[in-house]
């Protein structure tokens, strides 16, 4: 199996700070699946840290690692977003976020000092969790008459698919992430059945 069927994130959130010369760097490293967690992540830390300067990220997402987005917050341009988004890049992560808060300790650390701060506590943050390879998903969407529900609950649960939603009614409309290692074998075990509609989603 190739590793282009895996991608690697982090296990879970965790909190890493930094100090230099009276400046705090709180960094946040969050595993996240798109743009809009991202988002309410970081209005969260604004609102929990409302009295520090800056709230500075980035992130990158897909499992390809294509969206990646970096800030530096009203920090000089390029001394906090682009050496967190370095951090992520080095551990080959995707579907990861790194917000860090700083708190102005009335010394000026310069350029170099800031790149470093923002390198340190988000390298700090990343150690903290451990890396996980999770398999890459290709989304689909199932249509299907709610007395097959058994059979196809039977075929996603034995393939290790994700159910991403579901809506139960007299039929029954499900998204699924099938691994893109077993897509093949899903998608011709869900065809037998002639009565469940079957589609392709693009991965957003």
């Amino acid at each position: 199996m190739s590793n282009r069927d895996y991608y690697q994130t982090i296990a879970q959130s965790s909190i890493a700070e930094f100090k230099d010369r009276g400046s705090k760097f709180i960094a946040h490293a969050y595993p996240v699946q798109t743009v809009e967690e991202c988002k309410v992540l970081l209005q969260q830390l604004k609102k929990e840290h409302p009295k520090a300067v800056h709230h500075c990220f980035a992130y990158r997402l897909g499992w390809d690692g294509s969206l990646f987005r970096v800030s530096d917050d009203g920090e000089p341009a390029g001394t906090a977003g682009r050496p967190i988004l370095g951090q992520i890049d080095s551990k080959q992560l995707t579907n990861t976020a790194v917000m860090v808060v700083r708190y102005f300790g009335g010394t000026l650390l310069g350029v170099p000092g800031l790149i470093q701060a923002y390198k340190s506590s988000t390298a700090m943050a990343l150690q903290l969790m451990p890396i996980v390879q999770k398999p890459i998903e290709i989304m689909h969407e199932l249509q299907f008459d709610y007395t097959q529900m058994n059979e196809v609950m039977n075929i996603i649960k034995q393939s290790g698919c994700s159910v991403v939603e579901q809506e139960m009614q007299l039929f029954c409309l499900l998204k699924i992430g099938i691994p893109k290692a077993k897509l093949e074998e899903v998608l011709y075990r869900l065809k037998e059945f002639h009565t469940i509609e079957v589609k392709a989603i693009p991965n957003v």
